[in-house]
């Protein structure tokens, strides 16, 4: 088969849908089918044999919160490209325009290699903007993975925004009606999970005949537990793991990965006297500033550390030595960090919310909470810390769960399962 995948920020420092692409496409190039990408910046690193089509672009989102300015300083006359002075008028009104121009400047070069590549088809990851309307013209099957619909962010993101201007530029941010739109007009479209399924039908009313909810994997020859990460200066527990320690992988700036809560659990253990340490894997800066705010108003600077960008072998070694992983997500459409936490054999503290009780097993793996609760999260890092046993048998029910049930290639072949019903349809 000739697959096209499509990406708009592909890298797998953007999340989950840059380690989507990675292991997808290597996959699919593994089970012998001849795999194109389409991707614009941050550009990814993609598996060898995989061929790869690099869209330009500004990469204005990354430009504007790491503070570097939105024009371009190696060639500032690329502003006046019409894609790239519409998405700087677009940042400039604190919109995010970048999956529009992707989605055109996708449809523009799949028509142009579409003589000589003859793909039999076209698979989104989660773009779900105009320019597929477009891409439909081209006579190709069109399914798109939809991890989860963007209003659920925009939600979480009002819920705990209380200055109204920008609450204004939280709605303007995210394009729902876009997406809804766009999703309802695919040939299929591929879930994270049954908890995604069931909100892609809800927000944009897609109908349930055209949607398949296939888990994405774990690489578990990279995510595993690495004996020996503790620091010789550290505390160690009975299985060479730093006491009290505790770690968070996700975007502090994204509302939805509850770091509000995670941090008002931490202020109500420090009153206990309960000692430990938070590792945050996140880059932020002072235009990220919600969480270090938080950090400085519950006084918990000696407590909570962030160790900025990391290579996966850097975030195996974090795994590695922590007691607890915790996912105090509002939302999750599947969870990557729980499911890498489990494969480094570390008991997981996660909500309730989405697809978190598909992947954590309550009671098996891990502890679940409900959501936006900080007492229910602080009681169960007070349980787990306290019981030795109880974080062994989690963390290697853990591992035992993520082998059986989250291997990229079984991913794979699903998703082939789908490509092949869309194109008998």
């Amino acid at each position: 088969m000739k697959i096209c995948l499509l990406c708009y920020r592909g890298n797998k420092y953007c999340g989950g849908q840059g380690v989507y692409l990675y292991y997808l496409s290597r996959e699919l190039h593994r089970l012998g089918h001849e795999v194109d990408v389409i991707v614009g910046p941050p550009y990814p690193d993609i598996a060898e044999g995989v061929r790869v089509h690099k869209l330009e672009g500004l990469n204005l989102y990354d430009r504007k919160h790491e503070g570097n300015g939105l024009l371009p300083q190696e060639n500032p006359f690329r502003i006046f490209a019409p894609f790239n002075l519409y998405d700087l008028a677009g940042t400039k009104l604190g919109m995010f325009p970048e999956m529009v121009t992707f989605s055109i400047k996708a449809y523009l070069k799949v028509r142009e290699v579409l003589p000589a590549h003859r793909f039999d088809i076209i698979h989104d990851n989660q773009c779900l903007a105009y320019g597929l309307l477009l891409m439909k013209t081209l006579k190709v099957p069109l399914v798109a993975t939809i991890h989860h619909p963007l209003s659920i962010d925009a939600k979480a993101e009002l819920a705990q925004e209380p200055s109204v201007l920008e609450r204004i530029k939280r709605v303007l941010f995210y394009p729902p009606v876009m997406q809804g739109i766009v999703a309802r007009r695919l040939d299929g479209v591929i879930t994270d999970s049954e908890s995604s399924t069931r909100e892609v039908g809800r927000i944009f009313g897609v109908p349930e005949s055209k949607m398949r909810a296939v888990y994405p994997g774990i690489d578990t020859s990279v995510f595993r537990r690495v004996d020996g990460c503790g620091g010789k200066f550290k505390k160690m527990d009975g299985r060479g793991r730093e006491q009290g320690r505790l770690i968070m992988v996700g975007r502090t700036s994204d509302r939805r990965k509850g770091i509000l809560y995670l941090l008002q659990a931490l202020r109500l253990l420090m009153r206990d006297n309960i000692a430990l340490k938070l590792t945050i894997v996140d880059k932020v800066n002072h235009k990220d500033g919600f969480a270090l705010d938080l950090i400085r108003e519950y006084g918990l600077e000696d407590m909570v550390a962030f160790t900025g960008r990391v290579t996966t072998e850097e975030l195996v070694r974090e795994y590695s030595a922590a007691q607890i992983a915790i996912t105090p997500a509002v939302y999750e459409g599947f969870g990557f960090p729980a499911a890498e936490a489990m494969a480094c054999e570390v008991p997981v503290i996660a909500t309730r919310a989405g697809a978190l009780p598909e992947v954590v097993e309550d009671g098996k793996s891990g502890i679940l909470v409900p959501p936006q609760d900080p007492y229910a999260l602080a009681k169960a890092i007070k349980r787990l810390l306290g019981d030795e046993p109880l974080r062994r048998r989690m963390g290697g029910e853990g591992k035992s769960r993520v082998a059986q049930c989250f291997s990229w290639e079984q991913t794979a072949r699903q998703v082939l399962d789908v490509y092949e019903a869309v194109l008998r349809r």
